[in-house]
């Protein structure tokens, strides 16, 4: 602890007499010498001048200074390491030594914290995150790591608020938003909570057993790609499934292989996203259902047929 402070001396100023640094810390000169050694020893450049106005300095390069953060620091370092560790080229070691290494030295309550988001947070991207309440995810990743009971308020997609008791399992991010799979005891099955729409949280200190749960990615990317369309509609792809896992992300469409050479994608949305994430994709298609896609589809290749044909020139089309 001594030499932590007597680092952030250093870093204060430019310059320090032994005995100005020995009245400061409480100390004598000799200790003050000997705490020099030991910072030399640990690979800091402490330079120091001899005279009536000599005294130590921090010098450049060496190893670098032991960083002190605040809670909300801590865990902001730690998201940023295991984003980096769960997939950017090239880095993915040394972040994983790093998010190690910050766990030892924490405190326990936050060393908690810290490893509640390791523990509980599953990606369906390979890098970057979308912004998120600090205070709030933690909440929710300490309550996913203890298996303690979560109570909350939830507002859904058209404005409605409910009270919410519920088990939390996962933490799951995509491009856009934060969400968390849990299982609702009010409604007896699982769910996922957009983080954003989450408020009130409180843990409640009642501990539950873990119950069978799904594939958190999965049941999340289910859940967008599908959820709230009481009719998606169904395309036969002409690719293998592992092709068509590389063609369309797992947001976008429910897929499961029907030969070796056909998928078929289960879309939610309306015709017109539809017809035209199905256009832009490298592969041939037949839609299974429904009837207003297809309409839609023709109608697209009817306008770029026009648009296009040779000696037709450019054209306003009114929105």
């Amino acid at each position: 602890m001594r030499l932590l402070r007597l680092l952030g001396l250093l870093s204060a100023r430019s310059g320090w007499s032994a005995a100005a640094l020995a009245d400061e810390m409480g100390v004598t000169d000799r200790t003050v010498r000997r705490d020099m050694v030991r910072l030399r020893e640990l690979g800091y450049p402490v330079d120091a001048a001899t005279g009536p106005y000599g005294g130590y300095t921090l010098g450049r390069g060496g190893r670098l200074p032991p960083l002190v953060l605040d809670d909300d620091e801590a865990v902001a370092v730690a998201i940023a390491l295991r984003v980096t560790a769960g997939g950017a080229a090239g880095t993915e070691s040394a972040s994983l030594s790093a998010l190690t290494k910050l766990d030892q030295v924490l405190p326990s309550l936050l060393r908690e914290r810290v490893a509640a988001l390791a523990n509980v947070t599953v990606s369906l991207r390979s890098s970057g995150m979308p912004p998120v309440d600090v205070d709030v995810l933690v909440v929710v990743a300490v309550a996913c790591r203890r298996g303690e009971r979560l109570r909350l308020t939830y507002t859904d997609r058209v404005g409605q608020t409910s009270d919410r008791n519920v088990e939390p399992y996962r933490l799951v991010y995509t491009d856009r938003q934060w969400y968390l799979v849990a299982y609702d005891l009010d409604r007896a099955d699982w769910r996922t909570f957009r983080v954003d729409r989450m408020s009130e949280l409180k843990l409640t200190g009642a501990r539950f057993t873990a119950r069978e749960a799904p594939d958190a990615a999965t049941f999340v990317a289910e859940g967008i790609a599908v959820g709230g369309w009481d009719s998606p509609a169904r395309v036969r792809l002409h690719l293998p499934l592992a092709r068509a896992q590389r063609l369309v992300a797992r947001t976008d469409a429910v897929l499961t292989a029907e030969t070796a050479d056909t998928t078929v994608a289960v879309i939610g949305g309306d015709a017109d996203w539809i017809a035209r994430l199905l256009v832009g994709l490298d592969c041939s298609f037949e839609v299974i259902e429904p009837d207003e896609l297809r309409k839609e589809l023709r109608a697209m290749g009817r306008r770029l047929v026009r648009e296009h044909s040779a000696g037709a020139g450019p054209r306003l089309t009114a929105r």
